[in-house]
């Protein structure tokens, strides 16, 4: 998603390469491929109209100064204003009562059965802990409860559904029963939707939300559906006052100006964030995140937050002791690409580092990683753990049995040596930068 966008705008910031000070003349050239880049991503006119012209007031008459450069500084600009044009503040999330209930809502084939799955993996995991439900109240689609079923199952998520129940609101109210008795503490309820806005659509919603009084009003878009997704969310904002937005297939190549129209035209906030199909590809929609990207930064808030819901950080003192004394093993190496897989495909987490370049695409991590896998699982113990050294005759059997090649082993055991090797200098490393004042704050 955005990578149209992303590839403008660091035309637009490359322009002003070398400018000393923001004129007239270079900041309205500027603002004005701004907004043509922003109006070719498919967000509103009225949108882009304000957008540009906060820009352009910030940005007149900047001048280099303090070692900030006013390409820099433009560059800054037009961050904050997408920011806040996004709602500033990563949103809060109702969890306060118990259960505490979140209703789906929106059209037919925007992937509301899926991001109820994907919402209660998210809510089941490591920084909520809770127990949710999802309770199948879309009647209407053929075998869309059969649909939630299978996907729950998948999750190990509960579901409650009833196939001889005719009426949505009998289902709900039987499923609201189920959760008290069952201890779960969040209700998602999966609604019915339309290929169009009609009033009996609207209506059956409107009275599973007077019966729950649920906490949460999430709807949900796709990306892919541009603003018709804006003009389509205002519909069910007056209907039932949704309270946030999930936008969906951000990892497709729509032009998602959806994604910077929605919080402005229903002034409630982008609360979540589809970017894959697998049901762990949720995450809470950040601003500071979303403007990251946008404009080719990468996306380190999203990077930490997978990292620390992957790594225990009570085993990072001991890594990074053996790390540094040299006792790191090839069987703490498998442990830690065991970790990194979870974290998902190495290119996507590699362009989530700011500066890291476009890579070719014909390279692939996970290959290389599954081949180090299968080459320390094919090692004894006492090779693994480094108490023997691995000769020339170990290696061949190495890569006979992890069905690699003579030289894909040789390079793994070559670059682990490098790298304990240079773990084992970082201590002299550090004092050596240090008696000349640091290295830009590094050590």
């Amino acid at each position: 998603m955005f990578q149209g966008l992303s590839d403008k705008f660091r035309n637009i910031f490359s322009s002003l390469t070398g400018v000393t000070k923001l004129t007239e003349d270079n900041v309205s050239e500027a603002v004005r491929n701004v907004r043509l880049a922003l109006l070719d991503a498919d967000v509103s006119y009225p949108i882009v109209s304000s957008f540009v012209k906060k820009v352009k007031e910030r940005a007149l008459g900047t001048s280099a100064e303090h070692h900030i450069q006013p390409k820099d500084y433009f560059v800054k600009i037009v961050h904050d204003e997408l920011v806040q044009l996004m709602g500033s503040a990563e949103p809060s999330l109702s969890l306060k009562r118990n259960p505490s209930v979140w209703m789906l809502v929106g059209l037919q084939g925007v992937g509301k059965t899926t991001q109820a799955v994907k919402l209660a993996v998210l809510l089941k995991g490591k920084k909520f802990l809770r127990s949710p439900l999802i309770i199948a109240a879309d009647l209407q689609r053929p075998a869309a409860i059969e649909q939630l079923k299978i996907l729950g199952q998948k999750a190990q998520v509960a579901v409650f559904s009833d196939l001889t129940e005719k009426d949505p609101l009998r289902v709900v109210r039987a499923g609201m029963e189920h959760a008290r008795k069952n201890e779960h503490d969040v209700v998602l309820i999966d609604t019915a939707g339309r290929l169009h806005i009609d009033q009996p659509l609207m209506e059956q919603i409107q009275q599973i939300k007077e019966i729950t009084d649920p906490d949460e009003v999430l709807f949900v878009a796709s990306a892919a559906t541009g603003q018709d997704a804006v003009q389509t969310a205002v519909e069910f904002h007056k209907a039932v006052s949704i309270t946030g937005s999930i936008l969906t297939m951000l990892d497709g190549t729509a032009r998602a100006g959806a994604a910077l129209s929605i919080l402005e035209v229903t002034k409630c906030p982008l609360k979540f964030e589809g970017i894959g199909e697998g049901i762990m590809d949720i995450q809470v929609f950040n601003p500071s995140s979303m403007a990251d990207r946008i404009l080719g930064m990468g996306d380190v808030i999203n990077l930490v937050k997978k990292v620390e819901n992957t790594f225990d950080p009570q085993d990072q003192p001991d890594l990074e002791k053996k790390l540094l004394q040299g006792s790191f093993t090839y069987k703490d190496f498998l442990e830690q690409l065991t970790k990194l897989s979870k974290l998902g495909p190495m290119k996507g987490l590699l362009k989530m580092i700011p500066g890291m370049p476009d890579l070719p695409d014909d390279l692939d991590f996970e290959k290389d990683s599954k081949k180090a896998k299968a080459i320390i699982l094919s090692m004894t113990s006492t090779e693994r753990q480094g108490e023997t050294e691995i000769d020339h005759g170990r290696r061949q059997r190495i890569a006979k049995g992890s069905g690699t090649g003579i030289e894909d082993v040789n390079r793994l055991v070559k670059g682990f040596k490098q790298a304990k090797l240079f773990s084992k200098n970082i201590p002299q490393l550090k004092k050596k930068f240090k008696s000349f004042g640091g290295l830009g704050g590094l050590f």
